[in-house]
């Protein structure tokens, strides 16, 4: 039931990602990881859903877990840095922080009600 929240979330709160467009400018990107992801459809898919998972959880967890958050998204962050341009590599990071952002959405639910 609750693996589909975030997407409803999203869904809920009016946001739209860009149509095939990284979170990202991909006309500036120059690190080996970004350019992998510009380069890729399912990937640059997943790095807007990340970003735009990312950006409302930020907006909805208490202050006190904004600093973890922000602080979980920049180690995964340069983790998705070392992988360069290894497709298999940034997808098992993108997988990886996918569960983490919407497993956050679900322990949010479950202290509900909104």
């Amino acid at each position: 039931m609750f693996r589909f929240l975030p997407v409803l979330t999203v869904a809920l709160l009016g946001v739209s990602a860009p149509a095939q467009s990284a979170s990202f400018d991909c006309s500036e990107a120059k690190a080996a990881d970004e350019k992998a992801i510009c380069a890729d459809k399912e990937m640059d898919d997943q790095d807007v859903e990340m970003a735009v998972l990312y950006t409302r959880l930020k907006q909805l967890v208490a202050m006190g877990a904004r600093g973890e958050l922000e602080t979980t998204q920049t180690t995964w962050l340069k983790r998705r840095e070392t992988c360069g341009g290894d497709r298999a590599c940034l997808s098992r990071a993108y997988a990886d922080r996918l569960f983490q952002l919407r497993s956050a959405f679900d322990d949010l639910a479950k202290r509900g009600p909104f």
